[in-house]
């Protein structure tokens, strides 16, 4: 079988998206060697990121020849059985889609949006959804979100979680904490929290409570490490952390490389991840697979992620964010049982894992809508 991926989502920075769709692509070079795979991208550097075997196409970063046109070509002139594609599925395509939607965060939440961004969204995930021969998403929460917004049957979403890249893990502690303090140009310990700075991340709830933290316990002197892509909401963020009284304790990254975050999660004495929306919420799984004790939303997703894990917060109330740090900076033993806890449930999740899944649904949709000839042929018995 033949396989087409929109892998455009590949060294843009796209965070969630380009993680799920690079770890799935690695994991399918390792767990079937007989079907072809096409990866589907826009940036020429992203062609270092697939596998070796796989055929690449060059497609246009700009959304509307991207889906209006490159994708339903490439589909055509490589004679693929399915396309996979985030949200939005091409136009017009000879193929079924199989559509990955992570949340419906537009319709749950859509101040987080521009209202022509959301309008977008309602009109385009609906319509690919409705097309779609299998949707997958990324949680049970968000597959009854899925479900709760458009009038599909309920067979036709998959829930397939997402997982820890292998590559965070345990390092050496006292070697990246030495790396990351140079860095940063600090040298004390630190509280780590990763997202892009856009409203929904909740950053300014999170400057809110560690100023309450540090006010509450002098003695401790950590600092807050926040490392996300700028947006246009960072003037807004920057501005929370000035007035913090806390400004010379707070640190911005910007969006950083995957080496530099596995020392950032190692070194950090704590990882909090205070959004108030998540489909999935991947870094509190990257920071439990480093080994540190995780504090997380009681919203959307978080909690089935973290499943007793982490220590849950109502991200609306920051006094109830600067509870959960200090419970883990203060008390040792609850943060050495989170440690161990977090790294046991962050084993349980893998990409293999995902992309047997994943495969399996392609295979189904592939097998359905072959052309009753193909079918036939391959059902008939082979003359010896």
């Amino acid at each position: 079988m033949r396989f087409a991926v929109d892998a455009h989502a590949i060294g843009r920075h796209l965070t969630g998206n380009e993680v799920y769709v690079r770890s799935l692509l690695g994991s399918f070079a390792e767990l079937d060697r007989e079907s072809e795979f096409i990866a589907c991208v826009s940036e020429p550097a992203a062609e270092a990121s697939i596998p070796a075997r796989f055929r690449v196409h060059r497609v246009s970063d700009n959304p509307y020849r991207r889906l209006g046109w490159d994708l339903a070509r490439v589909v055509r002139r490589e004679k693929a059985d399915l396309i996979h594609v985030q949200y939005t599925a091409p136009l017009f395509c000879s193929v079924p889609n199989v559509v990955t939607v992570h949340d419906v965060s537009f319709i749950e939440h859509p101040e987080f949006f521009t209202s022509m961004r959301s309008a977008q969204l309602r009109m385009t995930v609906a319509r690919s959804v409705r097309l779609a021969a299998k949707v997958i998403t990324v949680s049970e929460f968000s597959r009854s979100q899925i479900l709760k917004a458009y009038d599909i049957p309920a067979g036709k979403v998959v829930a397939i979680p997402n997982a820890a890249n292998p590559h965070f893990r345990v390092i050496g502690r006292e070697r990246a904490q030495k790396s990351v303090r140079a860095e940063l140009n600090f040298d004390a310990p630190f509280v780590f929290s990763v997202g892009d700075l856009q409203p929904r991340k909740n950053h300014i709830g999170l400057i809110e409570a560690f100023s309450m933290a540090m006010q509450r316990q002098p003695k401790l002197n950590h600092h807050l490490v926040l490392t996300g892509k700028q947006t246009w909401f960072t003037p807004k963020v920057r501005e929370a952390a000035a007035r913090s009284g806390f400004a010379g304790r707070i640190h911005f990254t910007g969006f950083v490389d995957d080496a530099r975050l596995l020392e950032l999660y190692n070194a950090c004495d704590c990882f909090v991840f205070p959004s108030f929306y998540e489909g999935f919420g991947l870094p509190i799984l990257e920071a439990m697979a480093c080994g540190r004790a995780v504090a997380c939303s009681n919203t959307s997703a978080m909690p089935e992620v973290a499943d007793g894990a982490g220590l849950l917060f109502n991200p609306h109330d920051a006094e109830d964010i600067a509870r959960a740090i200090l419970d883990i900076l203060l008390d040792g033993e609850l943060r050495a049982r989170m440690e161990r806890l977090g790294l046991q449930r962050a084993a349980g999740f893998t990409w293999q894992k995902s992309a047997c899944a994943t495969l399996e649904i392609y295979r189904e949709v592939a097998a359905r809508h072959r052309p009753f000839e193909a079918r036939a042929a391959a059902a008939a018995p082979q003359k010896s």
